[in-house]
């Protein structure tokens, strides 16, 4: 028998002192379904059983490391996308990244942002 009897797939959470930003950020700018949680709560549907919750926090510090990655299959089309729609990529030239803020030194490529709260994110090339 299980230790842990889960009632659905795991997932995963994270906060934004924004919620409505986050929304807009998340369905507009990002392209993704963003569904409406108890008590103001939002939710990202990443796929069929895979979400991630975004629950607001007054005083959020967002972590100093990546929280959510979005893996692609061409980096070069993402970053023009989401450049196009407004997204300012992280340049970290200690560790290598372009002038378009891809890194590209070992591993996958991979390019940092930041959403309206300052969390982390990715996009990937995988």
């Amino acid at each position: 028998m299980p230790t842990l009897e889960l009632t659905r797939p795991p997932f995963s959470g994270f906060a934004v002192d924004d919620i409505e930003a986050a929304r807009t950020f998340y369905a507009d700018t990002l392209g993704l379904t963003v569904v409406d949680g108890e008590m103001g709560l939002i939710h990202l549907q990443l796929t069929e059983t895979s979400e991630v919750l975004i629950y607001p926090r007054p005083h959020h510090e967002p972590a100093p490391y990546t929280i959510l990655n979005f893996p692609v299959a061409d980096i070069e089309a993402a970053v023009d996308a989401l450049a196009a729609k407004g997204v300012t990529f992280q340049h970290y030239p200690d560790m290598g990244t372009d002038q378009r803020g891809i890194f590209r030194r070992g591993g996958p490529l991979i390019a940092w942002f930041t959403d309206p709260a300052g969390n982390v994110l990715s996009v990937l090339e995988a």
